[in-house]
């Protein structure tokens, strides 16, 4: 049962009502009470009716960690209904903010957010205080020191919004010498990515380069739904500085939204890092027909056209992939962002060029698959952070429930903090003593299991309780598992159909031999016989199943 949010008071009690706490697909909203006063962290809700219950506004000020949807959608919404309430942001970010409503014209979105500077502590109210630091992942996006001196008590709290401790294309990542041993009462901090492990930035920009390359040099066509802001950008960006494409003679196209964005990057280029600003004094940013790659607009009437010659197409990431992938145009590779928090959905019939109920068999028009490039840090950067700032409390948000609780169920953070993880509308007292008091721990998510050496295998039997967790579907996906050794433990992981289809790629099938390689139904690496239990899965050359039809026959 949801509890009521705090109401201001004149005692010095130190609690937090999170609106909505970023679980799936929810945005981010906090309510913070320092002594008398109530903060608003955030606003990515839609519906902002739990904000306007008293009919008063729900905090004496409000501040926008950055412009990105799932924390800033609904600020446009509380301040018609508020017009009087403060909201503030960095510079670049209420520079960005209108583009979470493009649907209305500009004229009708009012400047009601305002600017705060960087590194200086600004005086709200008599006692409170705030002050931004540059925190990575988009331009403007700030951490928040909220500080408060109340007659007997003081409190701090550090409010991290989305962070990124590495340097991207076009942002300069969050620097921990400017933190480290702020010691604040409580740290508010973002588990996007829970307790995974990332390979480096680079690696992963060079592992997207050589995927995009590859689809060019075969003549295929690159589709990349990505959102307004950010990942959009920093592709581009990317391709435009990146060896494999520098002065490549291909087209890149971006249409939507993400146009939109990148005009309003070009007028904050005053605020990017120094290597991006002396790269636009040699060559445009983004808008180029003169140096390859070419980069332009694209419009609507153009989707349907576009892939008749090997491109690249940025687009909005809820756009109709139909309107791109066109009958009688090249092979499309439509490439999706990793999003942590939320599966990928995505109609697959759409690629399978076949018209429902019919059995005729026609070519495939696209593929589908995912890649990571991470624009919040993993595990260790978020374990990392923690243990510089040193916070009695420390309150997870932003992440699925499981990774999460992945982040509390570590040891090293249990020993020393306070660890919260709350749902939506759960009050969260923060009480700030002088002893601490190890909290109890989260629900237990190991699983014991048994080994059994034979002579000629290894088996492993875990309890059936492992499947009930969301992530069992992934891992369990194919069937198959890849052990390694991470010093003195072993480590199981799951195989995908991608790594079994990117590993058996390369597998030359004997012509007679009956497996997917050489079916008539394989079409696109997957199987289209609605016959087969393999029906619109990906499928390795080599695999096999009972409905096996030849391909060689078809043609006879």
């Amino acid at each position: 049962m949801s509890q009521r949010p705090p109401e201001s008071s004149t005692n010095e009690d130190l609690v937090c009502y999170p609106y909505s706490v970023g679980h799936r697909d929810e945005g981010v909203c906090l309510l913070l009470r320092m002594g008398p006063y109530r903060v608003l962290l955030d606003c990515g809700i839609e519906d902002i009716s739990p904000l306007q219950t008293s009919g008063k506004p729900p905090a004496d000020v409000v501040l926008c960690s950055h412009a990105h949807t799932d924390h800033a959608k609904g600020l446009l919404a509380l301040h018609q209904a508020f017009p009087q309430l403060p909201i503030y942001a960095s510079e670049v970010t209420t520079q960005l903010l209108p583009l979470n409503w493009q649907h209305l014209l500009p004229e009708k979105i009012p400047q009601f957010c305002q600017a705060l500077p960087w590194r200086s502590p600004v005086e709200f109210a008599d006692g409170l205080c705030a002050e931004l630091f540059p925190a990575g992942h988009l331009p403007g996006a700030a951490a928040i020191l909220l500080t408060y001196t109340g007659a007997s008590r003081s409190y701090s709290v550090l409010y991290t919004g989305d962070f990124f401790l590495s340097n991207s294309r076009l942002v300069e990542g969050l620097h921990l010498d400017v933190l480290r041993n702020l010691e604040p009462d409580v740290l508010i901090i973002e588990g996007s990515y829970g307790t995974a492990r990332h390979l480096h930035r680079r690696q992963q920009e060079n592992q997207l380069m050589e995927r995009i390359n590859q689809s060019i040099a075969q003549q295929h066509c690159v589709l990349l739904p990505v959102p307004t802001l950010g990942l959009g950008q920093e592709l581009l960006m990317l391709l435009r500085s990146h060896h494999l494409f520098t002065g490549r003679d291909v087209d890149i196209w971006v249409d939507g939204t993400v146009a939109n964005g990148c005009d309003v990057y070009l007028e904050l280029l005053s605020n990017f890092p120094a290597s991006v600003q002396n790269f636009a004094r040699h060559q445009p940013l983004f808008w180029d027909e003169r140096v390859r790659p070419r980069v332009r607009r694209l419009d609507p009437h153009q989707r349907n056209s576009v892939g008749e010659s090997p491109c690249i197409v940025f687009t909005d990431r809820r756009i109709d992939f139909r309107e791109y992938c066109q009958p009688g145009n090249r092979h499309w590779v439509i490439l999706l962002p990793q999003q942590p928090r939320y599966s990928v959905n995505f109609d697959f019939s759409l690629l399978s060029g076949r018209t429902p109920g019919s059995s005729i068999p026609s070519s495939v028009l696209a593929e589908v698959e995912s890649y990571l490039l991470a624009q919040h840090s993993d595990g260790m950067g978020t374990t990392q952070l923690i243990h510089n700032l040193r916070p009695k409390h420390v309150i997870f948000i932003h992440g699925s429930p499981n990774y999460l609780a992945d982040l509390t169920g570590l040891e090293e953070l249990q020993n020393r903090y306070h660890l919260h993880s709350p749902a939506a509308g759960t009050l969260v007292e923060l009480p700030i003593g002088e002893t601490f008091v190890q909290p109890a721990p989260p629900a237990e998510t190991n699983y014991e299991g048994e080994l059994i050496e034979l002579e000629t295998l290894v088996t492993i039997t875990l309890p059936n309780a492992i499947t009930t967790d969301p992530r069992w579907k992934n891992f369990a996906d194919t069937g198959l598992v890849e052990a390694r050794w991470q010093g003195e433990d072993l480590v199981l992981r799951g195989l995908s159909q991608r790594e079994l289809l990117s590993q058996g790629s390369n597998i030359r099938v004997p012509i007679d031999a009956e497996c997917c390689g050489n079916c008539l139904h394989m079409r696109g690496q997957r199987c289209w016989n609605q016959a087969s239990p393999l029906y619109e899965f990906k499928v390795t050359p080599e695999g096999y199943c009972p409905v096996f039809e030849p391909a060689a026959q078809a043609e006879k």
